[in-house]
């Protein structure tokens, strides 16, 4: 839309051109200060157009006659966040010339946040409500940074305000959902991405995340999420124009080019289970190649890049601009490593950049992308009986599809806290999400037979004192009383790792049990009861313990997880032999030898392209 003489002056002053910089007053301060109308709606005509480059061009050559100009510094930033460049400075610069322009305030909020200036992002978000109250895709914005900085009510109440102003706002249907989600609501958060998907039927992102939560639960059966996995792939596979058949890659190369997609190489889950993997890899064999899709990045981003041929971030590309940028690298395995998890980028896996395409690592069950080939998984996660709730073909590593990375940290194994206390403490590290009622039920039957037992929760939701009496309550109705229960909010790594001394033995949840926290209770010298469900989620626990020789700690269904909770709990002597030596067991085992990994994980990579070629 063009602009005209009734819209607001780009001198920050609030006041329509008309009465501001082109009245009677303000002539001589429009030639020097304030682009024409014929200037602003050409920059509107290139960011309308999506001709972002040339916006920045004109842009750029307008600010240098123009320096005060807010508009123009809005258009610029906007052009350079839309070519994945950096345009904190250019968003900064408008907001600040323009204190009347929620818009301006409202995106330099978003870039904030994606930067994980969260704070910072907060001020600019509330300056751009006091502006605009009725901004409902601000109120949006704030609920998604409240919610990364964990004030989940908080944010809950700004997407009900945003879907108040405007109920058919499907974004904050789906951000609602996810916090939701955050909360334990699970049967909510279905309902709000639903809501979401019905209002925009193509809406591929809360597609993704109805998937991810149907992993917390048993509620539908494999072949629903299976088939709900498949409409996804139909949509994206639709949204492509013309898929890539032809690849311009060497046919017998000497080492093979592998290209990592992922959102998560930083410190998570993800990094932890990676980083070995990195520094083993035989690079006469493959070569990596990353393509970041998330801004953020920490120590654990600086260790691992320099095992990379080359960095390509894909942030602010489309999916076909990312395709076609993988396509003319010329790799010859592209790996998805998010899923439908966040800041996965599956459609672009649609467009088939790549001759192998598989998914491992950062999600644990089938994308329901045709154009992905392989899901690499090992045996356990995966027996033949469970190949058909996948799209992807599976391909086994050998031991264990997973390979953590010992922590960094000089922490020495603690005796069993229970023979100086005298009474057993369970521990559990998991997101609240997956303790569920199933969980809390078996719980309640462990601490019912062992009166004197205590329990250790911990959890980034527990630092919300809602959440503490939430659970406080579910664990009551189960008969686990306060008085038996602690709980603990999200700590830095290295406390949380050292509060395992308080710990006897950790209690998986089920059908979502846990990985990495699995692997640094190990570390720690604490095993875990998990119990071995019919899917690989529901089977990571299995897995891990498997590879590290803890088969004896896998339960088969609810009774024998019970049973065997309460045997080992009784058996101090034998928990505290096993914590003496748990570390330097697993250190030896296939779970955390990373060149042996390596070694499979490269023969994967071969096997599969020999079976394309």
């Amino acid at each position: 839309m063009k602009l005209g003489r009734n819209d607001p002056c780009s001198c920050g002053s609030g006041k329509k051109y008309k009465n501001c910089c082109l009245g009677k007053a303000g002539l001589l301060n429009r030639k020097s200060s304030v682009p024409s109308l014929d200037n602003l709606n050409q920059l509107d005509s290139l960011f309308l157009s999506g001709r972002y480059a040339e916006l920045e061009n004109y842009a750029g050559s307008l600010i240098k006659l123009y320096p005060n100009s807010g508009v123009v510094w809005k258009l610029l930033g906007l052009s350079l966040q839309l070519q994945g460049k950096d345009a904190l400075s250019a968003m900064q610069k408008a907001a600040e010339l323009l204190p009347y322009d929620a818009e301006a305030h409202g995106n330099l909020a978003a870039l904030l946040r994606a930067r994980g200036q969260l704070d910072s992002a907060v001020v600019s978000c509330r300056h751009a409500l006091k502006i605009k109250p009725d901004f409902a895709e601000v109120h949006n914005n704030l609920g998604v940074t409240l919610q990364d900085l964990g004030q989940l009510d908080e944010a809950v109440a700004s997407y009900r305000l945003a879907l108040k102003i405007k109920p058919d706002f499907a974004e904050a249907h789906n951000n609602l959902g996810s916090a939701l989600k955050d909360l334990g609501y699970l049967d909510d958060a279905a309902s709000s991405y639903l809501r979401a998907i019905e209002i925009r039927p193509n809406f591929t992102d809360a597609l993704s995340n109805l998937l991810l939560i149907l992993n917390y639960t048993n509620i539908h059966t494999p072949s629903h999420n299976l088939e709900l996995a498949r409409q996804y792939g139909r949509i994206v596979t639709g949204n492509v124009g013309t898929r890539f058949y032809d690849w311009q890659v060497e046919a017998q190369p000497e080492r093979l080019r592998v290209g990592l997609v992922s959102g998560d190489l930083r410190n998570h889950v993800v990094g932890y289970f990676l980083e070995g993997l990195l520094t083993q890899i035989d690079s006469s064999r493959v070569e990596l190649i990353a393509y970041p899709t998330n801004t953020i990045e920490d120590d654990l981003t600086a260790r691992i890049r320099p095992y990379f041929s080359a960095w390509v971030p894909l942030i602010g590309k489309s999916d076909e601009a990312a395709a076609r940028l993988i396509h003319a690298d010329h790799v010859h395995v592209l790996i998805d490593l998010s899923g439908h998890t966040t800041h996965n980028r599956l459609p672009v896996f649609a467009w088939k950049p790549a001759p192998i395409q598989a998914s491992w690592l950062g999600y644990f069950a089938t994308t329901g992308v045709a154009e992905m080939d392989y899901l690499l998984a090992d045996e356990v996660g995966v027996p033949e009986i469970l190949k058909g709730q996948f799209t992807e073909s599976i391909w086994y590593l050998p031991d264990t599809r997973l390979c953590f990375t010992a922590p960094s940290v000089d922490l020495a194994v603690k005796p069993l806290p229970a023979l100086s206390n005298g009474r057993i403490t369970f521990g559990c590290f998991q997101n609240l999400t997956k303790v569920g009622d199933e969980v809390l039920s078996a719980w309640g039957e462990i601490f019912a037979a062992l009166p004197e037992a205590s329990l250790r929760i911990q959890c980034k939701q527990l630092a919300e004192p809602i959440q503490r009496e939430r659970l406080a309550e579910q664990l009551s109705h189960h008969g686990i009383t306060s008085d038996r229960v602690s709980m603990h909010g999200a700590m830095k790594r290295d406390e949380y790792l050292a509060s395992h001394a308080e710990i006897d033995l950790i209690l998986d949840t089920f059908p979502y049990p846990g990985g990495t926290t699995t692997c640094e209770a190990m570390w720690m010298g604490v095993p875990t009861v998990t119990l071995a469900g019919n899917s690989l989620l529901a089977r990571q626990g299995a897995s891990i313990l498997s590879a590290a020789g803890l088969g004896e700690w896998i339960a088969t269904n609810k009774e024998d997880y019970i049973s065997k909770a309460i045997a080992f709990a009784g058996d101090k002597s034998s928990l505290s032999s096993l914590r003496a030596n748990l570390r330097e067991q697993v250190l030896a085992s296939p779970l955390f030898d990373a060149s042996l990994f390596a070694s499979n994980f490269e023969d994967a990579l071969w096997g599969m392209w020999r079976a394309h070629s």
